[in-house]
């Protein structure tokens, strides 16, 4: 080196044995692992500046200790970081650091779901199995929030409980109930059954029941009920409480009517008209078997076509046939007498019977 050139002397330290055992155990020290960590949890602090940020910090959790707390729309829950992650769940991915989650300035975690039925969901990661409710309502929000949670046991046995419920109440016979003219028709014309519709509307009545009016009424409608149990999937029975007569069957046939037995009359008495309601067992089931011709798959049984005068019954040829055809297009109908009654009547008058 010259000689106007400066030297500056280097001190070199050893260090110490202890200064390299700690260096050594901090390089060699295993990282924690993802789910031992803490969510990732938004804290705000305010800078020199005047903004307020946001930071978020990351700490360990130990899950067999760590309680959490969790606010699960209002509904507050107190549970483990191992109860929340022993199932492969939405709620593992939330609380082993793979998800962002918000927590109040209490430390609440919040989750914005309804908690009506959060408890039902803790007790099956707790448990593995839950009593579910019997409410088929409550049944189906429970397997919404299985759902939203991703817990798929939970899913599968609400599905499982639902379909069991589903085949314990199925209807054994199901009765239409007409709304408007126009839905009739459509139920009718629509249907590949036969049809026999009743008619029952109490209320339609501008004059007073006779005595035995209203059990009469009653008599109809419990034969109509025991009729749609015995014909139950081969005739379609169906009620109409909107129409204009107080009760009158109907029978439809390949989406026309073929019969129609009226229960009802007018018998004029003194100076006041009465409704009088008749029940016609005989005739009415009669003609429920008479429609059972018009049954599908659309192959007569010459039998009941001999019991109730159909076109195979007896013999005839094709002038008897065209007879038969052209009757089928009529409808049958029957009604009752209508009775009037002249008390007024001089003395040794018969009373008159008009149709």
């Amino acid at each position: 080196m010259g000689r106007g050139s400066r030297f500056i002397p280097f001190r070199f330290s050893r260090p110490s044995l202890l200064q390299v055992e700690m260096s050594a155990e901090a390089t060699t020290a295993p990282l924690p692992a993802p789910e031992a960590c803490a969510p990732v949890v938004p804290t705000q602090h305010q800078p020199a500046g005047g903004a307020v940020g946001v930071t978020f910090d990351l700490k360990p959790l130990n899950p067999s200790s760590k309680y959490v707390k969790l606010n699960v729309g209002g509904s507050l829950h107190y549970t483990t970081v191992q109860t929340l992650t022993k199932q492969d769940t939405m709620l593992k991915a939330m609380f082993s650091g793979r998800m962002e989650v918000l927590t109040d300035s209490e430390g609440w975690i919040l989750i914005d779901r309804s908690g009506r039925h959060f408890g039902t969901i803790l007790n099956y990661l707790r448990d593995g199995s839950v009593s579910l409710p019997e409410s088929q309502r409550e049944l189906e929000e429970v397997l919404s929030e299985a759902r939203y949670y991703l817990i798929q046991g939970l899913v599968e046995d609400c599905q499982l409980a639902l379909q069991q419920k589903s085949d314990a109440y199925d209807p054994l016979c199901l009765i239409p109930m007409v709304t408007s003219p126009k839905e009739e028709q459509q139920i009718i014309s629509s249907c590949s059954k036969p049809v026999v519709k009743l008619l029952h509307n109490r209320s339609n009545n501008k004059y007073s029941y006779t005595s035995n009016s209203d059990d009469n009424l009653l008599k109809n409608i419990e034969l109509f009920d025991k009729l749609a149990l015995r014909f139950n999937g081969r005739v379609l029975f169906v009620k109409d409480v909107l129409g204009d007569e107080i009760c009158c069957w109907s029978f439809y046939g390949q989406g026309r009517k073929i019969a129609e037995v009226c229960c009802t009359s007018i018998v004029y008495a003194t100076e006041k008209k009465q409704t009088k309601v008749e029940f016609p067992e005989a005739r009415i089931f009669e003609e429920t078997l008479n429609i059972l011709i018009y049954e599908t798959p659309r192959v007569p049984d010459k039998a009941l076509l001999e019991a109730t005068g159909g076109a195979a019954g007896g013999g005839g040829g094709p002038h008897r046939a065209d007879e038969e055809d052209g009757r089928e297009h009529r409808v049958r109908r029957i009604h009752v007498r209508r009775h009037i009654m002249h008390d007024e009547r001089p003395h040794g008058h018969q009373a008159v019977f008009k149709d």
